[in-house]
């Protein structure tokens, strides 16, 4: 498996979008982050987090009080990439109808 292969998997992932979209718009903390992206486990953001941090994504600052306090943020090569991803997440929502008339005449094409 191609190692660029890997990333492209992080960063297009169901969560790994989501999370990057939302981190564009700014820092969040994970609870925030969590109601944010809506419908993603504690446990599936976490690892999605820690993922795209490991990568060089997202950068994770956890300030030393009480009670902890840990933001997450995008680095500059984690801006870029959202950039990219939201793109194409932009681009099939624009053209979802497109996509559902496709699916449709294939269907239709299949009973037939």
């Amino acid at each position: 498996m191609c190692p660029s292969r890997l990333v492209l998997e992080h960063v297009t992932s169901r969560w790994g979008v989501l999370v990057l979209a939302a981190l564009l718009e700014r820092s969040y903390r994970f609870s925030e982050l969590r109601r944010t992206v809506g419908g993603v486990s504690e446990k599936m953001l976490a690892q999605t987090l820690q993922t795209l941090e490991r990568d060089g994504f997202v950068h994770r600052d956890a300030k030393p009080v009480i009670p902890p306090r840990v933001d997450y943020s995008l680095t500059e090569l984690g801006r870029e990439a959202a950039e990219q991803v939201w793109g194409l997440a932009r681009w099939t929502e624009r053209r979802l109808g497109e996509v559902d008339k496709a699916r449709q005449a294939y269907d239709e094409a299949r009973t037939s």
